[in-house]
């Protein structure tokens, strides 16, 4: 029986890790995963568990390479940022893989941006917001000064995507959407590491470059396969959309976070986007790439549970909700705002917010989460503005979870006139996208 030939991809998200099979057509044919408790670091704080994950890798890994109907060909990895593994000479782990919650110490923070020009003048350099661990680069400055012992031993930073492929291939890289993913170590006008990388004499610790569709091999006795360096989760998921449309287009992509992603859009960021939560990324040829961030799926759960609490009503109730055009009419003539938002900020947008929901206000249930769409794709739109100005497109892909949102997704098109709004779903998209990758080149 002839076995059919496969491209294996791991794709670690802080939750989940999986592991699947793609087909020559890029279709999934089997996939796994598994859960791991988070290991206390020397703070006691969570962080991810690497050697329990690479356990589980090796052997996932090995047992599929024993599959009698599949043949791995290649293999990849997909992984979330701000994640940095520190490595002794031999490429072992010599510290936890800091979570990138962890708070990071006040004084030593502004020590590092007094050093480097001010803390508005670096964002702008690196074309981050200031987040702390989650500029990931700033977690080896952490090391350095606030932990020296650790620091001592560590030969080389591997940004998580590229550690998953040293454990098959034995070599260390880096990649550009691993570095421009809200690092704090690129500097976008120069394109290259910003000065306090050499400064502090980090660079040394940094692994070459190589371009994303880059192809290795594994070790020997995991089948000397072709084997690709990893890819930063996000970079990854937009690959199919660039892949089948021809046409400039942003994705918004939802979920905890509604990222709105223009790869079309080269425009430097003002201090105005910073503060409105903007950054650029790396494309996997090193390619700045405009987005901008926004909390909605925490806000919306958020805002559901207290109308549920209000309303004594089961879970899921909103989802039964279809767009009525005449309720969008009658909420969006109301004069004043009435949602207290948990987490956005609508003035950061220039739009009035309310200082607390009024539940009592509203007639019933239905009225309350149009009130609440409305308001927050009001909030949504302005965001998305902020990726399309300079590189103007027609297409506005929506994935996850909000792509099934009929009211949200109505209520976008009505305040977007001219702009196809196209709900679409690439399920496990980052690994589809690590698969695409490896199977670029010939």
């Amino acid at each position: 029986m002839s076995r059919t030939p496969v491209t294996a991809v791991f794709d670690i998200g802080k939750t989940n890790k999986k592991f699947f099979l793609f087909d020559q057509d890029l279709k999934e044919v089997y996939h796994t995963y598994t859960r791991l408790e988070a290991i206390p670091d020397e703070d006691g704080f969570p962080s991810e568990p690497v050697l329990p994950m690479r356990e589980w890798m090796l052997e996932t890994f090995k047992k599929a390479l024993e599959f009698p109907e599949f043949e791995i060909q290649k293999l990849n990895f997909s992984g979330h940022g701000a994640s940095f593994v520190h490595t002794d000479e031999s490429g072992e782990p010599v510290t936890p893989l800091y979570d990138y919650l962890k708070p990071f110490p006040e004084e030593l923070l502004e020590k590092f941006y007094s050093e480097n020009g001010g803390k508005m003048a670096f964002c702008q350099q690196t074309s981050s917001p200031p987040l702390a661990m989650l500029n990931s680069g700033l977690q080896i400055y952490f090391l350095k000064h606030a932990k020296p012992e650790k620091f001592e031993k560590v030969k080389h930073c591997l940004h998580l995507p590229q550690f998953l492929s040293l454990i098959f291939t034995g070599q260390m890289i880096s990649d550009y959407t691993s570095i421009g993913c809200h690092t704090g170590l690129w500097d976008f006008g120069k394109m290259d590491y910003h000065d306090w990388v050499r400064r502090e004499g980090i660079e040394p610790l940094l692994s070459p470059i190589l371009p994303g569709g880059s192809l290795l091999q594994t070790k020997p006795e995991l089948g000397s396969i072709p084997c690709g360096i990893g890819v930063h989760d996000s970079s990854g998921a937009l690959l199919p959309y660039l892949k089948q449309e021809k046409n400039p287009f942003v994705l918004l992509s939802t979920g905890t976070w509604a990222i709105s992603i223009n790869p079309f859009n080269k425009t430097p960021l003002t201090e105005a986007e910073l503060n409105q939560d903007c950054l650029q990324f790396l494309s996997i040829s090193g390619d700045p790439i405009k987005i901008s961030r926004l909390f909605i799926g925490e806000e919306h759960k958020y805002q559901v549970e207290q109308m549920y609490n209000y309303w004594s009503l089961p879970l899921g109730t909103y989802k039964r909700l279809r767009f009525e055009k005449t309720l969008f009419k009658k909420v969006a003539q109301y004069p004043d705002k009435r949602i207290g938002f948990q987490y956005l900020k609508p003035q950061d947008y220039g739009l009035k917010k309310a200082e607390k929901s009024d539940w009592g206000s509203f007639p019933e249930f239905t009225e309350a989460y149009y009130t609440f769409i409305h308001e927050l794709t009001d909030i949504q739109v302005a965001s998305l503005k902020l990726v399309l100005k300079g590189a103007e497109v027609d297409r506005i892909y929506v994935d996850g979870g909000f792509n099934a949102n009929d009211i949200f997704l109505e209520m976008l098109r009505i305040k977007l006139p001219g702009k196809e709004i196209i709900p679409s779903d690439f399920p496990n998209g980052s690994a589809l996208g690590a698969a695409m990758l490896v199977n670029m080149n010939p």
